[in-house]
């Protein structure tokens, strides 16, 4: 595999037309305001013009969309005089429904003069419909793994005029249990085709698909722009240490400090983010659900509040978030410090894109105080540790703002006639320094309610637990255990018999509850049931997402386990 030169240094200005992209693509750039390409785009047209295999390692918001969008359309283009097939010429595999709806959109501006079809297909939406329109033809297809394997069995979705494929997001697909749905799917290609992978990380698992389908692939690694010396960073990153009992008071000290325009905030489980829906519109904040058990028209109605303003404050779970793209979105908070260093750069990537600045917080215990610093090393970055706002800071806060908005109204004179005769009236009465104080506070308290007195302990020295021998790495040590610390053991009922393997059940877990992969711990498999180990605060959700699925094309029975008799005949992982 080759290692690209880096142009991302470069002094000259480079344009889209100076890459080779036809006009019909720069004039859809031209009107959707984009004057220049990112330095992922100028890095990667090139390559895939030329029908090279690509492996780009980029974090979210780099502008990798366009970089494989516009050499998909550009090859279908060039190919398009004379073709009568109705099959796609290529697909572009991502990890959510909610990615292929933005993906979809995407490529259809790009090309929209070219009027090249593009079709999203994914879970949740009426199958009969993509049937419909893959019987009518389409050009380019934008699909999630497992809707794409389902429309490939039944033969309506046919790969045989394939040019290329795109995995983006590939780390996020293998950790929601895709992988031997991408496995399947390519082996169904052409092996003329071209293969683009891109990941915001590179773990193993990637890079084995990487050895096993890219041939000669060119390879490009991004990160955020650096940024110049004594510059601030794009995305401020900071942490609170706070014990959980304290958390939705901390958030709301937080969210009162930081004003975001709009702000995310991430839960493990849906029944946390539920809770603290409840908990944040009960404080007075405009809070909106986003999780995997709701259904899309739900989904659809919550985003649509989101860019409209009427919400201010998303909570969500990693899952139901992926590939979400908001243009209002100011703040990522982190409600707990996630499970591991590629979530935290999935999550801070939706903050901070385009050049735009952005914050990401931090809401840790002191237990996950270890984690906070594996954070730091594996993403080179520092988290700023924080004290959490005193009532006193909130008062100071509220009252800058207030005279924020004092400020930028005396600029505006002429808004302010209609108000002087109030004032005139008053003055006969009173100093005109007491009017002005007491306008001031008319329009403090009507910015909003008094802080929370809410007294939070302030932890400044978190303390850290051992790990007993065998823990964190999700492998037994030797015969049949209890769960490990923090996790239990969920009965499912089905085993070996019916050909359950450890990635049937992290597949079905992952993708029905939400729960990533690597959150899984052991999996035993019996001849007739399998126990699991999950965190003990998603055990609840992971059943009823169970309950609700299917594993080999059976029914599941899912619960918390009892312990059996049985366990030397249990395959272990």
């Amino acid at each position: 595999m080759s290692q690209e030169p880096s142009a991302a240094t470069s002094e000259e200005t480079v344009t889209f037309a100076d890459l080779g992209l036809r006009p019909e693509l720069t004039k859809a750039l031209s009107a959707l305001g984009y004057e220049e390409p990112t330095p992922i785009q100028r890095e990667a047209i090139g390559p895939l013009l030329a029908g090279r295999d690509l492996l780009g390692q980029a974090a979210t918001g780099t502008g990798k969309t366009a970089a494989f969008a516009l050499p998909v359309l550009q090859h279908w283009a060039d190919s398009a005089d004379g073709r009568t097939s109705v099959d796609p010429t290529a697909l572009i595999l991502v990890p959510t429904r909610e990615l292929a709806v933005q993906v979809s959109e995407a490529v259809h501006r790009y090309g929209r003069d070219l009027g090249v079809r593009v079709l999203p297909i994914y879970g949740g939406q009426p199958i009969g419909r993509q049937l419909q329109t893959l019987r009518r033809g389409v050009d380019i297809v934008v699909a999630t793994p497992g809707r794409a394997l389902d429309h490939i069995g039944r033969g309506t979705l046919q790969l045989s005029e394939l040019r290329t494929v795109v995995l983006d997001e590939a780390d996020e697909m293998l950790d929601m249990g895709f992988a031997e749905d991408i496995e399947a799917i390519l082996q169904e290609t052409p092996d003329t085709r071209q293969t683009v992978l891109f990941s915001a990380t590179m773990p193993s698992r990637v890079e084995g698909l990487v050895k096993r389908y890219l041939r000669d692939a060119a390879r490009i690694q991004m990160g955020r722009a650096a940024q110049a010396p004594g510059e601030s960073p794009k995305v401020r990153q900071s942490a609170y240490v706070v014990a959980r009992a304290h958390k939705p008071a901390a958030l709301g000290r937080v969210l009162d400090v930081e004003a975001p325009t709009a702000a995310i905030v991430f839960c493990r489980t849906r029944e946390e983010v539920d809770q603290l829906t409840e908990t944040m519109n009960g404080r007075g904040y405009r809070a909106e659900a986003l999780h995997g058990g709701m259904s899309q028209e739900q989904r659809d109605r919550v985003m649509g509040r989101l860019r409209a303003g009427t919400a201010d404050l998303l909570v969500a779970t990693d899952v139901a978030a992926r590939g979400l793209d908001i243009e209002q979105l100011t703040h990522v908070i982190n409600y707990d410090v996630p499970s591991a260093p590629e979530a935290y750069v999935h999550r801070i990537g939706r903050v901070g894109r385009a050049g735009r600045e952005g914050v990401a917080v931090t809401l840790a215990e002191p237990r996950e105080h270890r984690m906070l610093k594996a954070i730091e090393r594996v993403t080179r970055q520092r988290i700023t540790m924080e004290k959490i706002p005193s009532v006193a800071d909130l008062h100071a806060r509220r009252l800058e703002m207030t005279r924020a908005a004092i400020h930028e109204s005396l600029l505006d004179e002429e808004s302010l006639d209609r108000f002087r005769v109030v004032v005139e009236s008053l003055a006969d009465e009173f100093d005109i320094v007491e009017v002005a104080l007491a306008a001031v506070k008319v329009a403090h308290e009507a910015m909003g309610n008094a802080p929370d007195d809410e007294v939070i302990p302030d932890i400044a020295e978190p303390v850290e637990r051992r790990e007993r021998p065998g823990q964190g790495d999700g492998r037994p040590r030797g015969g049949s255990r209890g769960p490990a610390a923090g996790a239990v053991k969920l009965f499912i009922g089905l085993g070996r018999r019916n050909g359950v393997r450890p990635q049937d059940l992290v597949g079905a877990i992952a993708g029905e509850a939400g729960l990533p992969g690597r959150d899984i711990g052991a999996i035993e498999i019996a001849d007739r049931f399998s126990l699991v180990e999950v965190p003990a605060e998603a055990a609840d959700d992971v059943i009823q997402a169970l309950r609700n699925a299917t594993i080999k094309g059976k029914r599941v029975s899912a619960r918390r386990d009892r312990d059996r008799e049985d366990a030397p005949r249990r395959q272990r992982w």
